[in-house]
């Protein structure tokens, strides 16, 4: 019998052994010690069953990129929701992206704490195509785990990567997707033009 070598080999494996149900708590429980306490996992609970989305902080265990739908849809060649899912699928390599459509379609990437905090000169630059960092101070509304799929009749917030314990979108690749995405949104704006 092969023995497992690494943490990423055992986390496959447990995938492939625990069913869906086993992944969606699990992964529920990593969101939720993002939270400092055993009562304020309890609201974000309550604020899952009651609102859709429950406010987790940012910074510590978790930051999030924030980039504007226009850029993944030039980039993605696609304005349609489950197709742009596939792209940041394989293109973050299965890390964690929420879809949000009310108050302006946004997707967050989700990544280590500290990419803020490291990235802040690229941070700043991005800012003028309305991408942003959000990390320390910053809360996210975080869909229920099992959100995973588009609605279009409720447009609500939902997991367009759903996420898995302990893995996050790699910084690179969220750099080098939002990178990309600039500049196919800035070819589409020339070729109008």
């Amino acid at each position: 019998m092969r023995r497992i070598t690494t943490d990423r080999e055992a986390r496959r494996m447990s995938a492939v052994v625990h069913p869906a149900s086993d992944r969606h708590l699990a992964a529920e429980r990593w969101l939720l010690s993002t939270l400092p306490t055993p009562a304020a996992r309890t609201k974000a609970c309550a604020q899952w069953e009651e609102h859709g989305l429950a406010m987790l902080p940012l910074g510590g265990l978790i930051s999030a990129v924030r980039i504007p739908a226009a850029l993944v849809q030039a980039l993605a060649q696609t304005v349609s929701p489950p197709a742009i899912d596939v792209v940041l699928t394989e293109a973050l390599g299965g890390g964690p992206v929420i879809c949000a459509m009310h108050g302006g379609w946004r997707y967050y990437a989700l990544v280590p704490g500290r990419v803020p905090r490291t990235w802040h000169d690229l941070a700043a630059r991005w800012q003028r195509h309305d991408v942003e960092c959000l990390g320390q101070g910053a809360h996210l509304g975080v869909p229920p785990v099992g959100c995973d799929r588009y609605d279009a009749a409720s447009r609500a917030s939902y997991w367009s990567v759903p996420p898995s314990p302990d893995l996050l979108c790699a910084p690179l690749a969220v750099g080098r997707f939002t990178a990309a995405a600039m500049h196919a949104a800035a070819a589409l704006d020339g070729a109008a033009s």
